[in-house]
C-alpha cells in the first residue's frame, strides 16, 4: 500500500484497480491524514476559509431519488427569497466580515438566467471585493457564460457519481451523467473555479464507483471538490437506506488532497450532521473550507436535502465567533477572505 501512496505523492497515474485498493484500505488512514495535512499546509498553511452560504430557493425541477427537495416530494416546504432579500442577506454577511459567498438552490425555473444575471450584477456592484460561487445545477453554455460575465467567480456542480449505471440508480430520466460531465467541462472552459464532488455510500455505491470518481477528478482537475456521506431523507425512495460511512468520507478527502495539494476541500455540513465532530475531523483529514449558513432563519429549516441536517450551531453564521474560537483552539486560522484557489 505504501507503494501506491508513493505513486500518488509523485503524481504518477493511478489505475482504477489501484484507486479501489487505496479507497478500501482502512489501515493507512492515519498516514493518509498526516500526509494530507502536510500537503495542505505547504500550500495554504493552517488557514480555513469561511464562505457564507445562502440557500435562496428550495424549489427544484429535478427528481433525484436521494434529495429531500426532489420535485415529487409533496411534503417539502418550498420557499424563494426575493431579490432584495438575497442582497440583504449578502449585506449582513459582508457587515460581519465575509468576502466569499455561495448562492445555492434547487434547479428552479423561476430564477432564469436573466434574473440571476441581475442578482449577480447587483451583488458585485455593491460588494466588488467579494467572491461569488453559484450552485444552481445544469445550465446551457450560454447561461454559464452570461453568469460569468455578471460576476460569478466559481461554480459548484457535484457530479455525485462518475459511474453511468450508478448515476441511473440515483437520477431518473431525463438527467444524464454525460450532460453533467459536459457541464463541468464547460465551466472549466469558461474560466470558472469549478467544483465537482460526490456522495459517499449512496445506494448502489461501491469502492469501484468511488474509484471511478477519483479517475474523473484526476481528468477534470477541478479547483474544488465537495465530498460528504449519503444521509437518507424520509420523503425519498431511499428513506430506508443506510447512511454513508464517515471514516470512508474522511479517507476520500485525504486522497483528494494528495491528488491535488492545491484543491479547495469543504468540510461539509453533511459530515457535521453524520458525526458531531465531523467537520473538525474533515479538517484533520485535509479539508480547508467551511460554509457557515447565512440563510435567513425563518426559511433555513425548509432547505432539507437529508434528515437531521444541521441548521444551527457552530457552523451557522450567528455562531461565527464560536466557530472561529473553536478553530483557533484546534490550531487553525479562520479566514473570511475571498479564499481563491492557489495555482
Amino acid at each position: 500500500m505504501n507503494e501506491l501512496i508513493s505513486k500518488l505523492l509523485e503524481n504518477e497515474d493511478i489505475s482504477l484497480s489501484e484507486w479501489e485498493m487505496l479507497i478500501s484500505d482502512e489501515s493507512s488512514d492515519e498516514l493518509l491524514f498526516s500526509l494530507s495535512r502536510e500537503k495542505r499546509e505547504a500550500v495554504y498553511g493552517r488557514s480555513v476559509f469561511l464562505r457564507g452560504l445562502v440557500e435562496f430557493t428550495s424549489f427544484c425541477s429535478n427528481d433525484c431519488r436521494y434529495c429531500g427537495l426532489r420535485r415529487s416530494n409533496r411534503n417539502a416546504e418550498r420557499y424563494r427569497l426575493r431579490e432584495d432579500e438575497i442582497l440583504q442577506t449578502i449585506e449582513k454577511g459582508h457587515e460581519i466580515g465575509f468576502r466569499s459567498f455561495v448562492l445555492q438552490g434547487g434547479e428552479d425555473p423561476y430564477f432564469t438566467t436573466e434574473r440571476m444575471y441581475r442578482i449577480l450584477k447587483d451583488i458585485k456592484n455593491t460588494f466588488p471585493d467579494s467572491a461569488l460561487t453559484l450552485s444552481i445545477g445544469e445550465l446551457s453554455e450560454d447561461s454559464y457564460r452570461s453568469l460569468k460575465e455578471a460576476g460569478a467567480d466559481r461554480y459548484l456542480l457535484r457530479h455525485e457519481t462518475a459511474d453511468s449505471e450508478h448515476y441511473r440508480v440515483l437520477h431518473p430520466e431525463p438527467m444524464s451523467l454525460e450532460n453533467r460531465m459536459n457541464c463541468l467541462y464547460t465551466l472549466k472552459k469558461l474560466g470558472y473555479q469549478t467544483g465537482a464532488g460526490m456522495m459517499v455510500g449512496s445506494p448502489g455505491s461501491s469502492f469501484r464507483t468511488l474509484a471511478e470518481d477519483m479517475i474523473f477528478i484526476s481528468k477534470l482537475k477541478p479547483e474544488m471538490v465537495g465530498i460528504g456521506p449519503f444521509i437518507p431523507h424520509h420523503d425519498t425512495p431511499f428513506r430506508a437506506e443506510k447512511r454513508g460511512s464517515v471514516s470512508l468520507t474522511l479517507r476520500l478527502i485525504a486522497l483528494t488532497r494528495l491528488l491535488n495539494p492545491h484543491i479547495m476541500l469543504p468540510s461539509t455540513t453533511a459530515l457535521g450532521t453524520a458525526d458531531e465532530e465531523g467537520q473538525l475531523k474533515g479538517l484533520e483529514a485535509g479539508a480547508n473550507v467551511i460554509m457557515p449558513n447565512l440563510t435567513p432563519l425563518y426559511v433555513r429549516k425548509k432547505y432539507l436535502l437529508y434528515d437531521n441536517k444541521k441548521i444551527s450551531g457552530d457552523e451557522a453564521a450567528e455562531n461565527l465567533e464560536i466557530l472561529k474560537s473553536e478553530l483557533g483552539e484546534a490550531g487553525y486560522i479562520p479566514l473570511l477572505t475571498r479564499g481563491d484557489y492557489i495555482l
